[in-house]
């Protein structure tokens, strides 16, 4: 799994958010997107993962050999960030049975054990409304963590954990973030030490 940045720009009415993004994201390697707030690490983290087009250049996916299409990257990725919303009528259990009609479970893994993996075997039945914010982002990173895609896509991983919820999710990484294609976008050097290569957005503003 590649996927490659040609000439990449985004830019809201006339200001440019970066321009000029020439990169490749292997499988098998851990990224992170780095910048200050503000700066368009999302917007580029979006850009990236197909939910945003670029203002100019070329993204382009390949898979085996075989070229992917921007509308269908999604079938490749899962993904957490803030700004991604839970169904709040759900309870935990509707809502991992509801997440794995579109994803495949890891292999080893099961309902039983993303519960097991949240240590939530008390809350499977409690709607996500009454969950805690912190419960809320826990979930979104065990249910991406836990699907079986090429491509894992964090965005501020740790918002709203405590120091624990920090430890658990490191723990997740080195579990589940084996032999994909990692990108974190973050600010905080406990969400992305592991990454292998960094990409600056500060690097690209015109």
């Amino acid at each position: 799994m590649t996927i490659t940045l040609q000439n990449i720009g985004r830019r809201f009415n006339r200001d440019w958010i970066f321009r000029g993004i020439d990169y490749t994201f292997n499988i098998g390697e851990s990224y992170a997107i780095l910048g200050p707030n503000g700066s368009g690490k999302s917007t580029l983290f979006q850009v990236v993962n197909g939910s945003l087009s670029p203002s100019v250049g070329v993204i382009s996916y390949n898979f085996d050999g075989a070229n992917i299409e921007a509308e269908n990257i999604f079938q490749k990725l899962s993904l957490a960030a803030p700004y991604l919303e839970l169904i709040e009528e759900f309870t935990l259990s509707e809502m991992i049975d509801f997440h794995f009609k579109f994803k495949a479970y890891k292999a080893g893994m099961d309902k039983d054990a993303v519960v097991d993996v949240l240590n939530m075997r008390n809350n499977a039945n409690k709607l996500i409304r009454y969950f805690s914010s912190g419960m809320k982002q826990r979930l979104k990173l065990a249910l991406a963590f836990c699907s079986d895609t090429p491509i894992l896509m964090l965005d501020e991983p740790t918002s709203n954990l405590d120091a624990q919820g920090v430890e658990w999710y490191l723990s997740l990484v080195e579990k589940f973030a084996l032999n994909r294609l990692t990108i974190i976008c973050s600010n905080q050097p406990h969400e992305y030490s592991f990454c292998g290569h960094e990409l600056n957005i500060s690097d690209y503003k015109s």
